[in-house]
C-alpha cells in the first residue's frame, strides 16, 4: 500500500489559466501526458473555458465541491449539478466547461484508451471488498489497482495491507485514516473495509499487459 497524503501535492497551472490541477496518482508513476496508463487528479477550476484534446484518452469526470457546471461536449450539453455524481466522456472530444454558481473541484480520471479501464464509485458510510483466493488477478495479463480518495470527512480504512503498517503489540486500533483529499493505492485484489463520515472515491483500475510486437 502506498499513502498519499494530500499536503505532498504539487498544483499545475493550466496553460489557459483557468484553474490549476493536483495529480494524485499515475501508472506508470511519474509519466507523462504522452505515457501514463491511468491518471487520477483534483483540478479546481476558477472560471469558464475550454478543455484540453487528449487523444486517444477516456475521461470520468466528478464535480467533488462546489454548485456544479455545464460541460459541453462534441457540441452537446450536459449539465452536472452538485457533487458527488460521475459523468463519462471523450477526452478527444472537443469540450468546455461553463460554471454554473462559481468555481468548482472536480475529481479527474484519465484512462488510455484500449489500454486501461475503471469502475469510479462514490461511497457514504460503509465499503467492503472481499480479497480473491489468493490474491490472484482475475483474467491473465491483467493488473487491479484500487485507489480509495477522501473527497470530504475523515475515511477509515481496515484490511490486510493496513494492517502490515504497523507491528504487533502497536494497539488495537490499526485501522488507517485518511484526511480530505489524503488517498491511498493497493492491489485491488487484496481485501478492503473502510468508513467514511464524508464521501470518498474508490476507483478500481484495470490495466491491460501490451500485446506481443506483430510484424508488419
Amino acid at each position: 500500500m502506498r499513502v498519499l497524503r494530500a499536503a505532498g501535492r504539487t498544483a499545475t497551472a493550466w496553460s489557459n489559466g483557468g484553474g490549476v490541477t493536483r495529480e494524485i496518482a499515475a501508472a506508470p508513476p511519474g509519466a507523462g501526458w504522452d505515457t501514463f496508463d491511468w491518471r487520477v487528479s483534483l483540478a479546481e477550476v476558477g472560471r469558464d473555458g475550454p478543455y484540453s484534446a487528449l487523444p486517444g484518452v477516456d475521461r470520468v469526470l466528478t464535480v467533488a465541491e462546489g454548485a456544479g457546471l455545464e460541460l459541453t461536449v462534441d457540441g452537446t450539453r450536459h449539465v452536472l449539478p452538485g457533487p458527488y455524481r460521475p459523468f463519462a466522456f471523450p477526452g478527444d472530444a472537443p469540450a468546455g466547461c461553463r460554471l454554473l454558481d462559481g468555481p468548482v473541484v472536480n475529481f479527474n480520471v484519465m484512462l488510455r484508451r484500449g489500454r486501461s479501464t475503471a469502475v469510479v464509485e462514490m461511497v457514504r458510510g460503509r465499503y467492503v471488498a472481499a480479497s480473491r483466493p489468493g490474491g490472484a488477478a482475475e483474467t491473465p495479463g491483467e493488473r487491479r489497482t484500487r485507489l480509495v480518495v477522501a473527497l470530504s470527512g475523515r475515511t477509515r480504512l481496515d484490511g490486510p495491507d493496513c494492517r502490515r503498517k504497523w507491528p504487533a503489540g502497536s494497539g488495537s486500533d490499526r485501522t488507517l485514516t485518511l484526511e480530505r483529499h489524503d488517498a491511498a493505492l493497493l492491489s485491488a485484489d487484496a481485501g478492503l473495509s473502510l468508513h467514511t463520515d464524508g464521501v470518498t472515491a474508490v476507483v478500481t483500475l484495470t490495466v491491460r499487459a501490451a500485446g506481443p510486437a506483430r510484424c508488419p
